[in-house]
C-alpha cells in the first residue's frame, strides 16, 4: 500500500480566522485529512465553528481572541499550545481585515488595524511557531497573502501594502528555515465568495463584481471549499521541497 503524502493524522495545527470564510474551510480541510486543530478567531462565533467541527468528530478546540492586542495573541499562542501538547506542526495565518478608502482620504487609524492584523500579527505568530518548530526540527507555516501580493486594487492601499509584505516576509523566513526543517509558504487567493468581499460583490457592486468576473480564465468567483486542496497540500509531507513560494489560487486571474 503506497503511502499517503496527503495525510495529516496526528498532526497538531493552529490556524487564525478560522470562523469564517476560506479559514474555517482551510481549518476544515486540515480535520477532514486527519489533523488535530485549535482555531482562532475575534468573533465569538468561534466557539460555535468549533463545536460543530467536535461533533462532526474531529479534534478541534477554539480561543477567541483580537490578534491587534500583541499581549492577547501571545497569550492566545500559549493557551493553543497546552491544548495541543506543546507541539505545533502547522501554522495557517488566514486573518486578515480589509478597509476601502480612497487613498487620499485613507485614514490612518484604518491603516494601523490592517498592517497591525495582516501583517505584524502574522509575524508574531511564525516567530512564536518558528521557535517550537526550530526544537521539533520540522513544521509547516502557510500566510495568506493575495493576489493583491501582486495587483494593487483599487481603494486598498493598506491592504495591498499588507499582502506585499506577507510574500516577502514569506520568502525571508523560508530563507532561514528551510534548512531546519520548516517549510513557510504563502497562498495567494483570488476573489472568493466570502464575507470579505461583499462590498465587491453581485448584490452589492454588480459593476465592480462583474469587471473582475471579466478577467477570470474560470469565469467564476472562488468558493471556499476550492482552497481546501492547496492547504492541505502545503501543510503536508507533499509539499516537503516546496519553500518561498506564493501559490495563486485565483482562477487563472494572475494570468491575464
Amino acid at each position: 500500500m503506497k503511502p499517503d503524502l496527503f495525510d495529516l493524522t496526528g498532526k497538531r495545527a493552529i490556524v487564525t480566522g478560522a470562523a469564517q470564510g476560506l479559514g474555517r474551510s482551510m481549518a476544515e480541510g486540515l480535520l477532514e485529512y486527519g489533523a488535530e486543530a485549535v482555531l482562532f478567531d475575534v468573533s465569538a462565533s468561534i466557539t460555535s465553528v468549533a463545536h460543530e467541527f467536535r461533533d462532526r468528530g474531529f479534534k478541534c478546540q477554539s480561543i477567541c481572541v483580537d490578534l491587534s492586542d500583541r499581549g492577547q495573541l501571545k497569550n492566545a499562542f500559549q493557551e493553543a499550545c497546552a491544548l495541543l501538547g506543546e507541539r505545533v506542526d502547522i501554522l495557517i495565518n488566514a486573518a486578515g481585515i480589509q478597509r476601502r478608502h480612497p487613498p487620499e482620504e485613507f485614514p490612518i487609524e484604518d491603516w494601523d488595524a490592517v498592517i497591525s492584523v495582516n501583517l505584524t500579527a502574522v509575524f508574531i505568530l511564525c516567530q512564536l511557531a518558528g521557535k517550537k518548530m526550530l526544537v521539533q526540527g520540522s513544521g509547516k507555516i502557510i500566510n495568506i497573502a493575495s493576489i493583491n501580493s501582486i495587483v494593487a486594487g483599487k481603494n486598498i492601499p493598506a491592504y495591498a501594502a499588507s499582502k506585499a509584505g506577507i510574500q516577502q516576509l514569506t520568502r525571508s523566513l523560508a530563507n532561514h528555515w528551510a534548512s531546519k526543517g520548516i517549510n513557510v509558504n504563502a497562498i495567494a487567493p483570488g476573489y472568493f465568495d466570502t464575507p470579505m468581499n461583499t462590498n465587491i460583490n453581485s448584490e452589492n457592486n454588480p459593476k465592480r463584481f462583474n469587471e473582475l468576473l471579466e478577467r477570470i480564465p474560470a469565469m467564476r468567483w472562488g468558493h471556499p471549499d476550492d482552497i481546501k486542496g492547496t492547504v492541505v497540500y502545503l501543510a503536508s509531507r507533499a509539499s516537503d521541497y516546496v519553500n518561498g513560494v506564493l501559490l495563486p489560487v485565483d482562477g487563472g486571474f494572475l494570468g491575464l
